[in-house]
């Protein structure tokens, strides 16, 4: 019998890269959807017809039991999440429902129907926000610096109480930025691959950032969601930081984009006070000493090489749409 995986957030990024990695080793998937008339199918959509897709909502714990029973998984990736952190300062209630509560919901449903599903919680670098030692490993303390971060301590800490209290094979993934072609227009790293690739073909002429100085650990979604899967295969279940250990400012990122198009990035680039973080972070870099050792996780893609697969990616989608 194939092992069946069930997926939250299967639309997005990172739910999309791990249900490809699932069906290439035979997996049976099965993804989880709110019902919403807003669902974007788009990352997706060359291997829908390859898995089930089902209503569910971490908002409700009766759905998630039913789902549960009805489909038996043997491994739970919950990737869903209200996931940008801008939107946590305007939503800070609905953040946290579903980004923190929605994980203590799965938590249960999962004691409730079948304690040996193995589970994995898509822990976040923005706990450690306020950062108390560089580079970040899994015996960093958390210090949040927005109610995105806040919410997904909550959900970290509940799962490692979940594990400890029921004996569950409860997982979470602490993953640094990671990024890829389908990752969201409102995120930073899209948004400057997308940018670069509207003035390359003449659509715009000014990209507006706000702080150049930011730094940040990016890496490859397709190499993070290999250690997703790697985590829930262990036999004794603990928490990993998955990340590149190497820093890169968003000037870096903007650098090698624009090179990549052959622009000159100090024409086209125009500072925005209103992106600015109200609380930023300090410096993010993840120490993924751990991954390495007991899973056997490494990188594959390295990080000139993400910003300009980025970049190639978004001048082909916008040669295709604009003729």
């Amino acid at each position: 019998m194939p092992r069946r995986a069930l997926i939250t957030g299967i639309t997005g990024q990172d739910g999309s890269y791990l249900a490809e990695l699932l069906l290439s080793m035979g997996y049976e998937v099965v993804g989880m959807l709110r019902r919403s008339s807003t669902v974007n199918f788009e990352r997706i959509a060359h291997i829908q017809d390859r898995i089930a897709l089902v209503t569910g909502d971490l908002l409700d714990e009766v759905s998630i039991i039913n789902v549960l029973r009805e489909h038996r998984p043997q491994e739970v990736y919950n990737l869903a999440a209200q996931s940008f952190v801008p939107t946590s300062w305007s939503q800070p209630v609905l953040t946290g429902e579903v980004t923190a509560m929605g994980v203590t919901r799965m938590l249960d449903a999962i004691r409730l129907t079948d304690r040996e599903i193995r589970f994995y919680q898509a822990s976040s670098s923005e706990m450690f926000g306020k950062v108390q030692e560089v580079p970040q490993s899994e015996r960093t303390p958390f210090y949040p610096r927005s109610p995105y971060g806040v919410a997904k301590v909550y959900g970290h800490w509940i799962t490692v109480n979940y594990r400890e209290s029921y004996q569950m094979h409860a997982t979470s993934g602490i993953l640094f930025n990671h990024e890829s072609p389908r990752r969201g227009m409102e995120f930073l790293p899209r948004k400057v691959s997308h940018g670069v690739a509207r003035i390359k073909l003449g659509l715009d002429d000014k990209l507006r950032l706000g702080n150049l100085d930011a730094k940040r650990d990016w890496g490859f979604a397709g190499d993070y969601v290999r250690a997703m899967w790697g985590m829930l295969q262990s036999d004794e279940p603990t928490d990993y930081v998955i990340a590149t250990g190497e820093t890169h400012s968003v000037r870096e990122f903007c650098q090698i984009a624009f090179d990549r198009a052959g622009l000159d990035m100090e024409s086209h680039v125009e500072i925005d006070k209103r992106f600015f973080r109200p609380a930023e972070v300090d410096l993010l870099v993840g120490d993924p000493k751990r991954a390495q050792e007991e899973i056997g996780w490494k990188t594959e893609v390295s990080f000139p090489e993400l910003v300009q697969m980025m970049v190639d990616a978004d001048i082909d989608l916008l040669r295709s749409q604009v003729g």
